[in-house]
């Protein structure tokens, strides 16, 4: 994948992602957008070669939640 074709990936992928986190946690837009771009999550999301981006938003929410929990990211096994 070229740096511009994952850029765009993940163009597409933060508002969905951010749309499950404010359905889940019932959070605004802000503070939805805050809980992701401060996460570790995010920092591994930003990096192609973890294959986050292949994960479904749901999947990643679930993702972001166990961080939030344990403080770990658990990558699974098709990432």
């Amino acid at each position: 994948m070229t740096a511009i074709e994952f850029k765009a990936t993940l163009q597409m992928l933060i508002p969905m992602i951010i749309q499950t986190i404010m359905e889940k946690k019932d959070t605004s837009v802000i503070d939805s957008i805050k809980l992701l771009y401060f996460s570790g999550l995010y920092q591994k999301l930003e990096i192609e070669s973890t294959k986050l981006w292949h994960l479904s938003p749901l999947a990643l929410y679930e993702l972001l939640e166990m961080e939030l929990q344990t403080g770990k990211i658990v990558f699974p096994t098709e990432a």
